[in-house]
């Protein structure tokens, strides 16, 4: 017998980046930052990353683009992947991403794409606790998730192999 599994997904939208608590303003503006310094010489669109750590680090990371597309690393994971290597034994609290196109100086709305999707869910199974993601939503928006669960409700994790 077929039956139909529904996913209830809660994203808080504010209105404007005031709303934000402090440290999620404060991790936005650290990705709006490292936008600056992506390599998208083929996109032109700059995506930058910030990550919160539970000792009040914060990591940041931006897209890194290849001649051979396969090659290039998002921002999210560039960022993660750092964290993850420098420091192992803290647990991530918050991710922050956003994006902007060359010359531009207005951020526009930004997600992470399905493959940093996932690694940050590896990322929240690893630690037993959720990571809250901020990000752009354009227009002044901001769309804050609770966790990543709200992002990929089907993770893949540790527990399918």
């Amino acid at each position: 017998m077929a039956w139909k599994l529904a996913f209830d997904i809660f994203v808080t939208v504010h209105d404007e980046e005031s709303e934000l608590d402090k440290a999620a303003l404060s991790l936005l503006q650290v990705a709006r930052q490292a936008t600056q310094t992506a390599y998208a010489p083929y996109s032109n669109f700059y995506v930058g990353a910030a990550i919160l750590l539970d000792d009040g680090t914060v990591v940041r990371g931006n897209n890194q683009e290849n001649a051979a597309y396969p090659s290039g690393l998002c921002a999210e994971r560039t960022a993660i992947f750092a964290a993850g290597a420098n420091y192992p034994s803290q647990k991530v609290i918050m991710v922050a991403v956003t994006a902007r196109r060359k010359d531009e100086d207005f951020f526009i709305p930004a997600n992470p794409c399905g493959a940093c999707r996932q690694v940050l869910a590896e990322y929240q199974h690893k630690q037993a606790s959720p990571i809250r993601v901020i990000m752009e939503g354009g227009q002044g928006k901001i769309y804050v998730c609770d966790s990543v669960d709200m992002l990929l409700p089907m993770k893949f994790t540790s527990l399918d192999l």
